[in-house]
């Protein structure tokens, strides 16, 4: 019997995700899994990003049923029994016969056959332990250690995050992350919100934003309005970064630069917020380049290949975006695969690129003009220090209080938190996930005197 489609995506996902470090979103997006029905997309969908988030501790259930060290067993047959034991511990709708027979199936068509009955007695030995609460173990961790453990996210993470943020917020941050993730979205023109009803997609109110909204039900990525840019898929906490980097006065002839500009959807909602505005969007990847090509429907959005630590401009902005490259910590519920990469070491030589992008975008901001530096990691490295960095030994910059703008946002009902001071750490802004009903964001407002 062949295995089920879902499946057998999934396994092939998995498999990638591992040997050619892809990232599991673009690849669950990829256009060779369009004939899958939606059901197995959904399901294709729930094992990669399950496995992913629950690596760890798959691996702990089993390596104590297994008889053989896991790290000497083969990939394909390691990734058939992570996608076995996640829907016999998570997926109780999934008959168990089902789980195993499955997990068999998938080593035998990757012509690992000599494997298959050692997968089939791991899995059977699993399937008669009783799987605990693990979300109420998440809740009652004592320290980083264990709550690394229960929650699976490497120790050395959770440690630092409990050392920054402290337990409880860690363990908001933990749960966050090991939680499929709410979908927002933001809408650009009146006649979308009519199709996208029409279009069975079901909408809430945004919970940080007035003008977010949250997808409860439907598919938007199908839409004609997401495929001809006029609804954007983006977290609410990068919504708020773009508001922010859009503010302030009118002025005549503004110039705006995103300078790490893909996907896209910051840049334009900088360029319909500021439709008077010239809006430049930099990329330097050819394939991340070609996310920005619904840009091209904006009339005041010009798209230049260029490396940002070298903005090839001879003019100078008014206003400026760098929302940087970065560890990406503050999106793990997205992106669950960036936790068993990531390395400490890594985060200085992110913070090397990173400090030089800063310093290139400071080189071309206008005097009286205003940058936002921002990251979607958790890590002080990237955030902090970066900006205390680029600024160091000069005066003709000033880091400000980004607490006067989100209260103008309250007060003009653009943002509907309440919590004001819970978004700020100092004069930055700090989005926590868990805490905060988004996904981890920092932000540096930077003026130029």
């Amino acid at each position: 019997m062949a295995v089920s489609p879902a499946r057998a995506v999934a396994f092939e996902i998995l498999l990638r995700v591992e040997r050619e470090e892809s990232y599991a979103a673009e690849l669950l997006h990829s256009a060779h899994l369009v004939k899958l029905s939606s059901r197995d997309h959904g399901l294709a969908t729930e094992l990669v990003m399950g496995v992913l988030r629950w690596q760890s501790l798959l691996d702990q259930r089993l390596a104590a049923a297994s008889s053989q060290k896991l790290e000497r067993l083969d990939a394909e047959v390691l990734a058939a029994l992570r996608l076995g034991v996640y829907q016999l511990q998570f997926l109780s709708r999934v008959p168990a016969r089902a789980a195993i027979f499955e997990s068999v199936e998938l080593v035998k068509a990757a012509r690992k056959r000599s494997a298959a009955s050692f997968v089939n007695a791991v899995l059977r030995k699993i399937v008669a332990a009783r799987a605990e609460d693990i979300f109420a173990e998440i809740g009652k961790s004592p320290d980083s250690i264990t709550l690394a453990q229960s929650a699976a996210h490497p120790p050395w993470l959770v440690a630092r995050w409990t050392e920054h943020y402290g337990l409880e917020a860690t363990r908001q941050i933990c749960t966050h992350d090991q939680t499929v993730p709410g979908t927002a979205i933001h809408i650009h023109d009146d006649q979308s919100n009519a199709e996208l009803a029409e279009a069975g997609v079901e909408l809430s109110p945004g919970r940080l934003l007035s003008a977010a909204r949250r997808v409860l039900s439907g598919d938007v990525t199908g839409t004609r309005a997401n495929q001809e840019g006029r609804v954007s898929i983006q977290d609410e906490a990068s919504q708020l970064v773009a508001l922010l980097a859009g503010r302030g006065e009118t002025i005549v002839d503004c110039a705006i630069l995103d300078c790490c500009a893909a996907p896209g959807s910051k840049t334009a909602l900088l360029a319909r917020r500021n439709p008077h505005a010239k809006v430049f969007a930099t990329e330097l990847h050819p394939h991340r380049a070609r996310l920005l090509q619904n840009l091209n429907r904006l009339p005041n959005v010009h798209v230049v290949a260029a490396d940002a630590r070298h903005l090839p401009f001879s003019f100078t902005f008014d206003r400026i975006l760098a929302d940087v490259p970065c560890s990406g910590t503050g999106t793990l519920a997205r992106n669950p695969e960036i936790k068993w990469r990531l390395k400490a070491e890594d985060l200085h030589d992110l913070q090397a690129r990173q400090i030089a992008i800063l310093k290139s975008a400071l080189r071309q901001l206008a005097i009286g003009g205003r940058l936002v530096y921002s990251t979607c990691s958790l890590e002080r490295e990237e955030n902090e220090a970066v900006v205390e960095a680029a600024l160091e030994g000069t005066t003709e910059f000033k880091v400000s209080d980004f607490k006067g703008e989100l209260e103008l946002l309250r007060q003009s009902g653009e943002m509907c938190w309440e919590d004001i001071g819970s978004l700020l750490a100092g004069p930055y802004l700090r989005t926590i996930p868990g805490v905060h009903p988004c996904d981890g964001f920092f932000a540096a407002m930077i003026e130029r005197r």
